[in-house]
């Protein structure tokens, strides 16, 4: 693999673990903040909530279907899995702030 599969496929392990949280929300019917809403603003609709985790879908199917992500390559899983737990803790980090 080249470089840029490898960077390709940290940024697609990144947006799958940011799928989670806004798709767990928008299809519970909860508002959750997205980047077309932030928090001070205020919080998005579930509806926009859904929209943002399926884009957030889309874009790591294709950085990780380019970056040449198979689950049987650990030079391909080790920088989706090591994006994953970053963002993990990063997305628990900000939205542990959220007043409810």
């Amino acid at each position: 693999m080249k470089w840029y599969h490898y960077v390709m496929c940290f940024f697609g392990g990144a947006f799958a673990t940011n799928f989670v949280p806004h798709f767990v929300n928008g299809i519970s019917g909860r508002t959750f903040p997205t980047p077309l809403n932030p928090p001070p603003a205020g919080m998005s609709s579930p509806v926009v909530n859904v929209v943002w985790a399926l884009i957030n879908l889309a874009v790591a199917y294709l950085l990780l279907r380019y970056g040449r992500f198979e689950s049987r390559k650990w030079g391909a899983v080790l920088p989706a899995f090591v994006a994953a737990v970053l963002m993990a803790v990063m997305l628990a980090n900000t939205f542990s702030e959220i007043p409810r």
